[in-house]
């Protein structure tokens, strides 16, 4: 016998709002860099040396950053693949 619980997940509906804007509207990576910052806006191969992804839940991911060991969340986009706006997770809550 297969037993199944369905979780809640609050973040749904934003996030496929968030996913249906980006895919019909995709940002260019300068429209990136000029709303985040050239240091915030990465490519996939960049994220890669950068970043250990851990979890996906597009249009977000869970990351480790391999500098610091500093955990935190990047947005991404799909095509073109951007990975932008790394937030950290503070480590107290």
């Amino acid at each position: 016998m297969r037993y199944s619980r369905e979780i809640a997940d609050h973040t749904e509906e934003l996030r496929r709002f968030l996913m249906k804007q980006m895919k019909d509207q995709p940002a260019s990576y300068q429209e990136l860099v000029d709303q985040y910052g050239a240091d915030n806006v990465w490519t996939t191969e960049q994220v890669k040396e950068l970043y250990e992804i851990t979890s996906f839940m597009a249009p977000y991911c869970t990351c480790t950053r391999k500098s610091d060991g500093q955990v935190g969340s990047l947005a991404f986009q799909h095509s073109p693949r951007f990975y932008f706006n790394f937030v950290a997770y503070d480590k107290n809550e």
